[in-house]
């Protein structure tokens, strides 16, 4: 089964940046995301089968942070959820690119319900990503 034929819904999500060539970098080359459709103003990328919109938007508005496990979360902040092996070499990528991150790549709540890996990280124009995995996707939602 592909993304494409997924009982779950894909997303669009359309985000500000302050300069198309960094995120066409960050998104393209660094993420390794591939592109759709552009203009001027905008860059449609596939990210996982979502449609993700980078948009020309040289305004920022103030950041905001929530503690979560003794780390500043920044908010708002969108991501995927990946498998473990996934999780893995894109934080390699990561790492071999350089990448800066805001809260680096560890375990949140380890041998319990819920237990997860997550790395949050800022793209060129300050937007706020968050990458995870679950060690069982069949407890991602539970309490």
């Amino acid at each position: 089964m592909t993304v494409l034929d997924s009982p779950i819904p894909r997303f669009h999500l359309a985000m500000p940046v302050d300069d198309l060539a960094a995120a066409r970098t960050f998104y393209g080359d660094v993420l390794g995301l591939e592109q759709g459709r552009s203009s001027t103003t905008w860059i449609d990328w596939n990210l996982h089968g979502h449609q993700f919109v980078t948009h020309l938007a040289p305004e920022r508005p103030q950041r905001i942070h929530n503690p979560v496990d003794g780390h500043d979360v920044p908010v708002p902040h969108f991501g995927l959820i990946l498998t473990v092996p996934e999780f893995r070499k894109l934080a390699d990528r990561l790492r071999a690119a350089k990448t800066q991150f805001v809260i680096e790549p560890y375990v949140r709540f380890e041998g319990q319900t819920g237990e997860q890996w997550t790395m949050f990280l800022l793209d060129p124009a300050g937007n706020a990503l968050e990458f995870k995995a679950f060690a069982d996707d069949s407890r991602v939602f539970a309490a």
